[in-house]
């Protein structure tokens, strides 16, 4: 195990996450009060399922941590 290593490529997809998180956010706003307003709902969704990965490797970190 190299948990160093693994600290750091968790640390940098947890910043592509909140990244990634920010942007669907930014993008559900254009929708959220228009006819296409089920394009909010869908990403709305799909910002749930970022922020709970986000979590997870927010957990994993921390396990890392306790190891390392």
């Amino acid at each position: 195990m190299a948990p160093r290593s693994d600290h750091a490529e968790l640390s940098t997809l947890r910043s592509a996450l909140k990244e990634s998180t920010d942007r669907v956010v930014t993008v559900a706003d254009r929708y959220r009060d228009s006819e296409d307003s089920a394009i909010a709902g869908d990403l709305d969704s799909a910002e749930r399922g970022l922020v709970m990965a986000r979590r997870a490797i927010d957990r994993a970190l921390k396990a890392l941590a306790e190891i390392g």
